[in-house]
Order: structure tokens, then sequence, then C-alpha cells
């Protein structure tokens, strides 16, 4: 019997995988939906139509759900109150929302501050908040640096609150939300007894549960940094994600070079040396959080602090034939 080959381009990676032949699992439900400034597409196959479609509504609504509580486009959401209010008190939150900042806050503090959510006001002065970036003047980094630390982010667990130490501060979310989000809508679909999908955030945060019809589980190619039309590695996801960053991703040209949204905190100017990092783990959030600091740190300290769960996969800006490597 003939088996028909899809493949799909989904941002930063190419998705392929072979449909069902008559008889088999043959229904496919998919959806896309926009949140929080990107588009999360879920495919579903099971034997029930129905079934399915529902427990697709239900990870949409769950992404719905995730974008009034984590946008910082949206000013109604936890996020932009967090954003406006924590400067001058304590601000209650939901546990939903401590806890993932309290994550945020050991993330940054394991990779040494090359992950740090305070980047808001960074990403303002270089023009990568709703916009494509431009070059700032020194003196306006100087000025959105003081306001940026993950120090400045002080969590009161009793009583469930957060303050900023500083006035200025403003969290960005655009690190961990996608992992977040995705992690969020598999667990929804498993709890709907889904076996087989794949979540993805704008093709840059993916999930696979299980399998498609006959293979052994999602197939995902990166894509060469310098090329969208071609691909550098391949990774089989099967309950597990998979996160990149890359310099194409949003960037912009000024005065002969390229400067991409991937921001060293440290620095105050976007990361230089890396193409591309790529991280497999057994969660979404957990692949999205690291590829920055692994981006931002470069090859060597990717190397000595890679997590023993994790596949971590680097595309160096430099010339030479292993600019792309597996970290062993």
């Amino acid at each position: 019997m003939k088996v028909a080959v899809l493949t799909l381009l989904i941002g930063q990676v190419f998705l392929s995988y072979a449909e069902a032949p008559q008889g088999a699992l043959t229904q496919r439900v998919e959806a896309n939906i926009d949140a929080m400034g990107s588009t999360y597409s879920v495919v579903v196959y099971g034997d029930d139509e129905a079934r399915l479609r529902a427990a697709v509504e239900d990870a949409s609504e769950e992404a719905r759900r995730l974008d009034q509580l984590l946008s910082n486009y949206i000013p109604a959401s936890e996020w932009s109150h967090v954003n406006r209010e924590a400067s001058g008190k304590p601000v209650r939150i939901s546990t939903e929302l401590f806890q993932l900042l309290a994550a945020c806050v050991r993330y940054s503090r394991e990779s040494d501050g090359a992950f740090d959510i305070t980047v808001g006001p960074l990403m303002k002065v270089w023009g990568f908040y709703k916009g494509s970036g431009h070059l700032p003047h020194r003196a306006e980094v100087r000025g959105a640096m003081a306001h940026v630390g993950y120090q400045n982010i002080l969590l009161d667990q009793k009583n469930n609150t957060v303050r900023f130490a500083q006035d200025g501060v403003e969290m960005d979310p655009g690190g961990i939300g996608k992992g977040y989000a995705v992690d969020k809508m598999v667990a929804i679909l498993k709890e709907d007894g889904i076996t087989s999908a794949l979540v993805s955030a704008s093709g840059s945060s993916i999930y696979g549960i299980g399998a498609p019809p006959n293979e052994p589980g999602w197939k995902i190619k990166i894509r060469d940094p310098k090329d969208a039309s071609k691909s550098v590695a391949e990774v089989v996801l099967h309950d597990n994600s998979l996160s990149t960053s890359g310099n194409y991703e949003k960037f912009f040209f000024a005065e002969g070079k390229l400067y991409s949204h991937i921001m060293d905190p440290r620095t105050g100017y976007p990361s230089e040396g890396m193409l591309s990092v790529s991280v497999v783990s057994p969660k979404t959030i957990d692949s999205e959080a690291w590829c920055k600091p692994y981006y931002i740190r470069g090859r060597a300290w990717a190397a000595q602090h890679k997590n023993p769960d994790f596949r971590v996969f680097l595309c160096e800006d430099k010339i030479g034939s292993d600019k792309c490597v597996w970290l062993q």
C-alpha cells in the first residue's frame, strides 16, 4: 500500500511524518492558536474524531488562558499587572505565577545570570518589544541595565507575593513563556487520553507525545541557521521536547553588523559567537530556558554545565566544517 509522506516547514524546524495506511489510526485533527505573541499549533492522531476535536479545543483553551496570565502584550494579564505594580509594593499573585517566577529565578542562578526575565528594559531600548529592533545609544543601554537583574525579583513564599527591589524593573516572558505553555497544553492532551500529538510554539519550542502513525517518533529537522531551505541535524521526539534559539529569529543590521534579539543580560548587548542552539529535554520549559544560557555562554560553558538528561546541539559562528555539533 502506498504511503504518502508530508513535510511541513514550521518556523525553525522541518517536521516530517508518514500518514497512516487505510484502516489504521487515520483520524487527524489540528489547530492553530495565537497567544503571547506566538502561534501555537496542535496536531493529534487517534481513532475517535470527536474525542480528538474535544482534546484539541481543550488545549487551545489552555493557550488562551495562559495568554491572559503571561502575556506582556495584554495590559490586563497578571504578568502585566506585576510589571506595573511590583515596584511600589508587594503584589499578591496566583500560585501558578509564583511557581513560574520561582523557576525563573532558579534558572537565573544556575546559569550565572545568562537567563534573566528582567531583560524587559533592554528589549525595549533595542526595539525588540513589538518591533524588529534598532541600534540604541550606549547611554540608553546603560540606563536600561540599571534596572536589569534577577536579584531585583523578591519572592515571599509565605504570603505568595512578588516585589521588585527598585523602580523600572520589567519582566519579559519571551524566554520562558512558550515552553511553559507547550507543557501545559501537553498535560491537557494527556489528561484527555491523547497518545499521539505534536504541540509547537512558533516552531521554536516543540513537544512530541508518542509518535505519529507508522513512525518511531516525531521526526524534527533542525534548520541550517544560514539557509532556511537546509537542515543540519535531525531528532526524533517521543515524549520529550525540542527548543531552538537562533540569531535568525528576529534581528536587524546596523553599521554592517547583525544584531539578534538574544540579549546577554550581563552586558546589555545581543549575544555574539553563536548562530543557534537546540536543546532536547523531557520538559519544554527546560529546553526553552536553557537554550539561552548555552547560546550566550558558549560551547565550553555549555559542555561543563549541560544537564545529563539533555541533548544539546550548537551551531557556532565560525569558519570550519565542525561549527554545528552535538555536545558529548
